[in-house]
Formats: C-alpha cells, sequence, structure tokens
C-alpha cells in the first residue's frame, strides 16, 4: 500500500508517469469514465477548502467512484476529542482511499500510520500540498513542454506559502532551473529551503523586491498573496501590498509566451484584467488538478483503463 504525503515521496520517473497519465486522461475522457466503479473516496478535510476538496470529488465521481466525507472539523468526532489516527482507522473501514486536509504540520503522516488505505495528504498546515505540486507541474508541462531550461519566479508571500515550497522541491530535482524569488523582507523565503535545496544543491537562484526588476526574463511567474496578517504592523503592509500586485502595465515587458500560475484563491494580487490575457494560466491550472488527482487516485489503488 502506498500513500503521498510529500512530493518526494514520488520519483521523478514516477511523477513523469503519472503525468502521462493525466494528460491520457484528458485526451480520453470517456476512456476512463468507469474505473472507480465501486470504489469510495473519503475526503476528511478538518479545515476549510473550496478547489482542492472539490477537485478531488469531482476526480472520483469522473473516474465512476462515490464521494464521502466531511468539510470541517465542526462536523466530525473530533469535535468530541477523537484522535485523528481512530478517525482514520474508522474511516478506512468505509472508504478504499482518503484525501485528507488538515490545519497541523505532519497529521496525514501519522493518520498514514494508523490507516489500512492509502492516504493523500491535501494540505497540511504551512507544511505540505502534494496534489496541488503534481497539479503545478502538470500545468508547467503542458504549458512549456519540459522543466528543465527554464527561469521560473515566485511571488508574493515566499516565508509561509506550502505550495511554493512543495513546487520548488519538486522542480530542483531537474537541470538548468533559474530561481527568481520575489518577496518583501518580512515573507522571504526561509533560511532552510536556502541551505537544503538551493544552496545544498547548487542550484542557481536570486532575491529581488519587485516584479519589474526581473519580468522581462521570466518564463514562468508563480504568484501567491501577501497576506496582511504576516506584517509586524499595518504601515508596512500598506507600504508595499501594491508592489506585489500583478497588472498589465507590469507586463508589458514580459514575455509573450510568460505562464502566469497561482494556486488561488487570489484576493487583489492579479488584477482582473490579466484574466483574458492568453499568459493568464491559473483557471487551466485548477483544471489540471482535477486530472491529476484522477491520476492519482487510479495510480494509488493500483488502477488502469
Amino acid at each position: 500500500m502506498r500513500h503521498l504525503i510529500d512530493p518526494m515521496d514520488l520519483s521523478v520517473e514516477e511523477i513523469d508517469k503519472l503525468l502521462d497519465l493525466a494528460d491520457d486522461i484528458i485526451a480520453n475522457k470517456e476512456k476512463y469514465s468507469k474505473v472507480c466503479e465501486g470504489k469510495k473516496l473519503a475526503t476528511l478535510f478538518f479545515e476549510p477548502s473550496t478547489r482542492t476538496r472539490l477537485s478531488f470529488e469531482a476526480a472520483m465521481m469522473e473516474l465512476g467512484g462515490n464521494v464521502l466525507g466531511f468539510s470541517s472539523a465542526d462536523s466530525s468526532s473530533s469535535t468530541k476529542g477523537e484522535s485523528v489516527g481512530d478517525t482514520v482507522k474508522v474511516v478506512s473501514c468505509y472508504a478504499d482511499i482518503i484525501a485528507m486536509r488538515h490545519p497541523k504540520e505532519g497529521a496525514p503522516f501519522l493518520a498514514s500510520l494508523k490507516s489500512d488505505v492509502p492516504i493523500i495528504n491535501a494540505g497540511d498546515g504551512g507544511h505540505n500540498h502534494p496534489t496541488q505540486t503534481l497539479t503545478d507541474l502538470l500545468t508547467i508541462r503542458r504549458e512549456k513542454g519540459r522543466f528543465s531550461n527554464i527561469t521560473i519566479g515566485f511571488c508574493g508571500d515566499l516565508k509561509f506559502g506550502r505550495t511554493v515550497h512543495s513546487l520548488i522541491k519538486a522542480l530542483s530535482r531537474y537541470e538548468n532551473i533559474h530561481f527568481v524569488m520575489i518577496s518583501p523582507e518580512e515573507l522571504e523565503i526561509p533560511e532552510y529551503l536556502k541551505e537544503e535545496v538551493f544552496e545544498k544543491k547548487g542550484l542557481s537562484y536570486e532575491q529581488v523586491r519587485t516584479i519589474d526588476e526581473v519580468i522581462e526574463r521570466l518564463d514562468i511567474l508563480y504568484m501567491t498573496r501577501v497576506q496582511k496578517e504576516r506584517f509586524f504592523n499595518e504601515a508596512d503592509y500598506i507600504r508595499l501590498k501594491d508592489t506585489y500586485i500583478l497588472d498589465m502595465p507590469k507586463l508589458k515587458n514580459a514575455k509573450a509566451d510568460l505562464s502566469i500560475l497561482h494556486p488561488l484563491p487570489r484576493v487583489n494580487e492579479i488584477a482582473v484584467e490579466v484574466d483574458d490575457d492568453p499568459r493568464a494560466c491559473y483557471f487551466r491550472q485548477a483544471l489540471n488538478g482535477k486530472y491529476v488527482r484522477m491520476a492519482l487516485i487510479m495510480t494509488l489503488l493500483g488502477l488502469e483503463a
């Protein structure tokens, strides 16, 4: 039995195979419409989610399977004091596979030790979000046709953004990628990532303060939200927040084939006017999430079309 807790649980070869399967699902949807007949996915979401939970549910239903679960801790027995381990042990009696989101780092890993069915980490605190990473990788490959030989900029909250951390680790295994980290000083990428990923692996990276100074060099721009609550005082937030809003004037010097990604939800960090630009990939990215989760469910259940 196999679980997916961290994106690094998968080898490069396994990721390539998953993405190939997702591509085939996109091209041949009907072929996969009954693969999970008689199978059930449990979605255990101990914190709120829209895209990730509905994406998992849509993925299982499009494979012909069924879904059960809950969308907040308030509607689970955790309000009575039941442990995560006990919840998962019981739910694994009713479902064939579990997608779990939890506010505490490490909770899905603990669940995997108790579960009798595969566990998929659907996000644990500020730690990992492996299916978002697979979504990002599928989007990059479909938009660029490659992972190597690219310059990718990450913009916004790089300190607390689990999607950023997971994608950096995943991309670190490919060749000739230059990483550009765009953030205020307060939200710089954590030191452990600089040391354990960039410096330990000898990867090429730089840190800058504005989008404008690097936009013309980027092949991919991965936007995230600059969160007001991360600042020590409101004055610093007000001073900096507009620096990290992507609008059409900021794109005037960008490459014609720039790919703009965002894990969503968006607040105001990408102007709505950008949505109609062909370089905006974030809604295609959200759709890709459904297909890559279909591929993952099939893979962990050992199913083929």
